[in-house]
């Protein structure tokens, strides 16, 4: 049985995760944008995406 190996960095507010050197994704906290074949490919397509900051939800003065 082996350990499953977790690679994961940040960049403009994306994740970039891979597992087991399986393919790379970039995420956000709720959803995945893209996959990708290698981490530099990874890593250009979340440099060309604008900054990403979650939103909070809106507070309601009553």
């Amino acid at each position: 049985m082996s350990i499953p190996m977790l690679s994961k960095m940040h960049m403009n507010g994306y994740e970039l995760v891979s597992v087991n050197s399986g393919p790379w994704r970039v995420c956000t906290q709720r959803d995945r944008i893209g996959t990708f074949a290698t981490r530099e490919e990874a890593l250009a397509f979340a440099a060309s995406l604008p900054g990403y900051k979650p939103r909070t939800a809106p507070t309601t003065n009553r």
